[in-house]
């Protein structure tokens, strides 16, 4: 009982001591407290800033630093603050700094507090190259997207860094990606073409697309990128033709054409077409050496080739004619697997005795002002025939060589075709111009020249001021005369046609233009009334035998009888104006006893015809002219004296035949009058006589 007492009693001791020791640890902790979390400052902060502030319960506590990273930290007062600059990328463990503080109260047990510090990095450092600039060299015909280069650049603040290649349409090189700068080959190289590529590489410690406002740093650096020639194209035979063929370039030569005489031996090197064998690396930079060797086609021994030169000489003469190929090859000493072969055509042919020879020394052609290119030179200046030179070679019997060729020198405005022809290349702006034609045997080499002058001609239709006018030009005149002259006959025959029918149209045009055409004729020994057609025939007649009695010689003393006293009384006479000929004319009134001014006349709806007869009187030879129409009561009766006009002097026979005359002509006008239409009352009638006529018989 009394054992069981004393255990309850030192377990009831024991449980109030574990409570005193919880109570202190209690009344302990909740004197000093710190944020569970860590705490967060940025690097390069400002000294003295506060990190965290240390929470107490009680008065008269003390807080000591026990653990103090890099010495960065320091209390003032419940505060801990930085006490100097924090440097990320100086800092050992900078994502983590721990930091510990004592505090301690009299009477109270003390305490450890913990503070986690984390400095937070930014962007305070630029990235850097290793180099300022880099040299790499690279062989040409490097595979595409093969790696030459990887540059890296640095960058303190541990952040990720953005590459770019400049410059960007650079066409040989390329970066992987923008967050590699691995240099890959983008285009296949060819030393031929590109020997050097210089680029810069930039780099960036921000996105490239990112916002302005974010602080960034760049840096570059210069890679000279050299390409290096290899050995890769054999020997090329010059000249020659380039061809590439994918990657692969070629060059191609059509060979090498000689020529010797037969049975006889050539001293020294053989010239050859297009020129002496030579051959080249196709290495552009390297330039091996070359060596050459005859392989084939030599079997006679009679060529020989110089190793180091090329050059082909003759050991022997060749003894039979024809073509001989031989095939050389050149190869590099340092590399016989680069080598290249061509061949050498050389023909044997007996020797050339005459060169070729032009029929003339000088020529003499002609050419248009206006003629254009690919006209021909003409021959000669009246015709259109080409002009053509031609050679003969004495050593053909029958002089044609048809290994001639032609060529012109010294002139830019012709050409020469093979047959001989030449053909302008321009237009020429000079009066004339001298060349030189040239006759080449292709297959000896010899040649005759000849000179050539031209001339220029004006246009085809442009007289020169030097010449006359050409047989061409007076054929054309003719004919356009003989065809005006056709034009006239038939105008002429058609007038004589309608003058025959008699009608009264073609009538009235005669009489008009009886003044016209008797102003362009010589009025000598003509009279007016030949012109004119009568409708008395017994009068015409009458007139005509007193024309030729005129005219006899023996009549021409015979005096004329004394005429009546008594006159005619005539008509006077009206200015017209001829319509058909534009000129002015004299008509006469009509009488007053002419049945067309008959009151009967105007109203008669019969057709009224007028005869005219004549009857000569023997008493005092007078001369009656009736006039009849159906009715006998509009007959009409006129004496005319046959002296009408006349007068009677003592003249000789000349004077006579003029009053004669002037005599005749007042009758045909009378007579014309006469036979006018009745029905064209108001119709004026041109009057063939002029007005000196008129006056002479009134007189």
């Amino acid at each position: 009982m009394e054992r069981k007492y004393k255990l309850k009693s030192l377990n009831t001791a024991f449980s109030c001591l574990i409570v005193f020791l919880l109570h202190k640890f209690y009344l302990a902790e909740k004197i000093c407290s710190v944020p569970s979390e860590p705490v967060t400052i940025k690097e390069n902060n400002t000294i003295d800033a506060v990190v965290v502030r240390i929470n107490t319960s009680t008065k008269n506590v003390t807080l000591t630093l026990t653990e103090n990273p890099d010495n960065a930290f320091d209390l003032r007062g419940l505060d801990l603050i930085v006490k100097k600059r924090l440097d990320f990328e100086t800092l050992l463990n900078p994502e983590e700094l721990t930091v510990q503080i004592r505090c301690n109260k009299t009477g109270s047990r003390s305490i450890t507090l913990t503070v986690l510090v984390q400095v937070e990095n930014i962007n305070d450092n630029p990235p850097t190259f290793a180099q300022s600039k880099y040299i790499l060299d690279v062989n040409e015909l490097t595979p595409v997207n093969s790696s030459v280069a990887q540059i890296e650049a640095k960058d303190d603040d541990s952040g990720v860094l953005y590459y770019a290649l400049e410059p960007t349409l650079n066409p040989y090189f390329r970066l992987e990606n923008m967050y590699k700068p691995n240099i890959l080959v983008n285009k296949t190289l060819d030393y031929d073409i590109i020997q050097q590529v210089t680029l810069t590489l930039y780099v960036q410690d921000t996105h490239p697309y990112s916002l302005p406002v974010q602080i960034s740093y760049t840096a570059t650096t210069t890679i000279i990128v050299n390409i290096k020639d290899i050995d890769n194209r054999p020997p090329w035979f010059q000249p020659c033709t380039r061809i590439t063929i994918g990657t692969a370039k070629i060059c191609l030569t059509v060979g090498y054409k000689g020529r010797v005489n037969l049975t006889e031996r050539q001293e020294g090197p053989l010239q050859l077409h297009p020129g002496p064998i030579y051959a080249r690396d196709g290495d552009k930079s390297r330039n091996e050496e070359i060596s050459y060797k005859i392989v084939r086609g030599n079997e006679d021994n009679i060529f020989q080739i110089d190793e180091n030169t090329g050059n082909i000489t003759m050991l022997k003469p060749a003894d039979i004619a024809g073509p001989l190929t031989l095939t050389v090859l050149a190869s590099q000493v340092s590399n016989r697997d680069q080598f290249a072969a061509t061949s050498v055509n050389i023909e044997v042919m007996k020797k050339s005795r005459n060169p070729p020879k032009f029929e003339r020394d000088r020529y003499e052609a002609y050419v248009y002002s206006n003629s254009g290119p690919e006209n021909m030179v003409l021959r000669d200046r009246t015709s259109n025939k080409p002009f053509r030179v031609r050679a003969r070679d004495d050593d053909f019997a029958n002089g044609i060589n048809p290994d001639i060729r032609y060529e012109v020198q010294y002139s830019s405005y012709v050409n020469i075709t093979t047959d001989g022809f030449v053909l302008l290349k321009k237009p020429v702006r000079t009066e004339s111009f001298a060349l030189q034609v040239r006759a080449v045997d292709v297959s000896t080499g010899e040649f005759g020249t000849a000179a050539l002058s031209v001339l220029v001609l004006p246009p085809v239709g442009v007289q020169s001021s030097s010449e006359g006018y050409r047989a061409g030009d007076m054929a054309l005149l003719g004919f356009v005369m003989a065809a005006l002259l056709v034009l006239c006959l038939i105008v002429i025959g058609y007038l004589i046609s309608r003058l025959k029918k008699r009608n009264p149209d073609t009538l009235k045009l005669s009489e008009c233009l009886g003044p016209c055409l008797q102003r362009t004729q010589p009025t000598d020994g003509l009279r007016p009334r030949d012109s004119m057609q009568f409708t008395n025939d017994g009068f015409l007649n009458e007139a005509d035998m007193s024309r030729l009695a005129m005219r006899r010689p023996d009549k021409r003393d015979r005096k004329q009888e004394a005429a009546p006293k008594w006159r005619v009384r005539l008509t006077p006479r009206e200015r017209r104006h001829c319509n058909s000929c534009g000129m002015r004319v004299q008509s006469n009134h009509m009488h007053r006893s002419s049945p067309a001014l008959h009151p009967k006349a105007y109203g008669a709806k019969d057709h009224v015809g007028s005869i005219l007869t004549k009857e000569r009187r023997k008493d005092k030879q007078k001369t009656v002219w009736f006039k009849e129409s159906e009715d006998s009561s509009d007959i009409e009766v006129e004496i005319i004296p046959d002296d009408i006009g006349l007068k009677y002097e003592e003249k000789d026979d000349e004077s006579s035949s003029l009053a004669l005359k002037a005599s005749d002509m007042e009758l045909g006008e009378m007579t014309i009058m006469n036979t006018k239409d009745f029905d064209k009352k108001e119709e004026n009638v041109c009057d063939v006589r002029e007005p000196t006529d008129t006056d002479k018989v009134n007189q």
